[in-house]
């Protein structure tokens, strides 16, 4: 058996959606578990569609989620160029040995004729969108307009009759009737082919053996064997992977707004997390394990364990994946990755304070599921929000205003006159002897003070590590504050 020599074909038409990573990531793995090759070709032919970045959008992909390719723009090998607008003299001598052959023709329908023909003939079946004009037309006419300088498109010649069978890994053998097959443009009127033929005859001359994609293509596959048959190459292993939906009816879709891998990874989702979720978007694998790294990806895929069921992209599933990679990473991984977000939710002044900007780290690191939750679980620490003295009340922790007001109160001045080291430790061991000799329970101490100095229902820390975080000077004067806004409900 040949070398496997897989492709990834993005055509720079839009940013990389959640399918396209999916298809790439299955395409690198068969050929990284075979020792094979992987190839990127960028399928530039649809110049109307082409998106400023977007090409910029998929070596950015690649770089972050760490999917290298051994063959492509910038490493180039023998089957080279791979982009395909630089490639645009093969097509046509390809499509011309079609015609030469008998198995395309001529088109020299103008766009007016082809627009009245939109609904098509019933005749001839209901996908066909062309009346095979042309395809009967003499030598000495075909001649004629090829001296006139006519304009013209290259048709594929598809049989009338008869069946054509092809074997999918996922979904099987497929049959369709040739008769439902459109006469397909190979070559546009401008020399550039069409997707659907630039596809083959690149597969072939890279010498690609393994096709993964999405099975929307199932239906143009009959069209590209015939292709092969009629060239006389050898065609190759296909994969086609149900949709990934984003719930039982509709489609995970960029036009209805669902995120893409970049938009992933700007909320705050490890590339890590989103890579590994999705390699178990439509892949089973042997075991029960569910967290992979890309170097264990590459030895445990395999094509068995693909389903022709669709997935669904469950955000909550994702949430819950990307949490425990959080809480797996060392504590300077953690700081490497949130220092983003760590210091939007700091400001950059507290965040230039080395040894706070840790320990805010290690209080929030257990707590946290997306990284784009910490600005506003830290901002406090910069700045106390306004807040209802509503959160003063907590049946479990036996508080109230009135008995918030007492403990604010009372350890305001404590605070103040005490000596001891400003460390969480030391001055929880305080508080919890002060609350003692005050004949209170030691939450109706601590959450009064975290209140106070949090303004927030949940705060990534308790009392006194909070107090450790601000200071002295503003641990004071937000009790203070605490104690001044309680007392104005209270007291009026």
């Amino acid at each position: 058996m040949s070398q496997v020599r897989t492709r990834f074909a993005p055509s720079p038409t839009g940013y990389m959606h959640i399918g396209n990573l999916r298809t790439c990531l299955y395409e690198y793995l068969i050929a990284r578990v075979s020792g094979g090759t992987f190839v990127l070709r960028i399928e530039d032919t649809d110049q109307e569609r082409f998106v400023e970045g977007a090409m910029d959008a998929v070596f950015n992909t690649l770089k972050l989620t760490g999917i290298g390719f051994d063959e492509g723009p910038g490493k180039e090998g023998d089957c080279g160029p791979y982009i395909q607008s630089q490639r645009r003299d093969i097509y046509k001598k390809y499509a011309e040995e079609l015609v030469k052959t008998g198995h395309a023709y001529y088109c020299f329908c103008t766009k007016e004729r082809l627009e009245s023909l939109k609904g098509g003939d019933e005749n001839l079946g209901a996908a066909l969108n062309y009346d095979r004009h042309c395809r009967y037309l003499s030598e000495e006419e075909i001649a004629a307009n090829l001296a006139a300088g006519k304009p013209y498109v290259i048709r594929q010649k598809m049989p009338t009759e008869g069946t054509t069978t092809f074997i999918d890994l996922v979904y099987g053998d497929i049959t369709v009737d040739n008769k439902t097959l459109d006469d397909q443009v190979l070559l546009k009127s401008d020399g550039l082919p069409t997707y659907n033929f630039a596809n083959v005859v690149d597969d072939h001359l890279m010498r690609i053996t393994h096709v993964v994609r999405g099975n929307e293509y199932l239906s143009s596959t009959p069209k590209y064997n015939l292709l092969y048959e009629a060239f006389g190459w050898e065609i190759p292993t296909y994969i086609h992977c149900p949709p990934i939906m984003k719930d039982q009816h509709q489609k995970l879709s960029k036009r209805n707004g669902d995120a893409s891998f970049l938009d992933l990874v700007d909320k705050g989702y490890l590339v890590e997390a989103i890579l590994n979720y999705i390699a178990l978007l439509g892949w089973s694998p042997r075991g029960n394990q569910e967290f992979f790294t890309l170097k264990e990806l590459e030895s445990e895929f395999s094509l068995e364990g693909l389903s022709k069921s669709p997935a669904i992209f469950d955000i909550e599933k994702l949430k819950w994946m990307n949490g425990e990679y959080i809480r797996r990473m060392s504590p300077e991984e953690f700081l490497g990755k949130a220092g983003r977000w760590l210091r939007e939710g700091l400001g950059e002044k507290l965040y230039a304070d080395a040894s706070v900007t840790a320990k805010v780290a290690a209080l929030v690191q257990q707590r946290t599921v997306i990284l784009s939750d910490i600005p506003g679980r830290i901002g406090f620490l910069r700045e106390l929000p306004e807040y209802d003295t509503e959160i003063y009340c907590h049946k479990k922790m036996k508080t109230d205003r009135e008995i918030s007001l007492k403990a604010l109160r009372l350890c305001g001045p404590y605070l103040e006159s005490w000596r001891g080291p400003w460390t969480s430790q030391d001055i929880y061991a305080a508080l919890c002897d002060f609350a003692a000799a005050n004949e209170m329970k030691n939450s109706q101490l601590l959450w009064p003070l975290r209140t106070a100095l949090s303004g927030m229902e949940v705060s990534p820390g308790g009392a006194t590590e909070l107090m450790e975080l601000l200071g002295r000077e503003e641990t004071l004067a937000r009790i203070g504050k605490g104690a001044e806004l309680l007392a104005s409900v209270l007291e009026g």
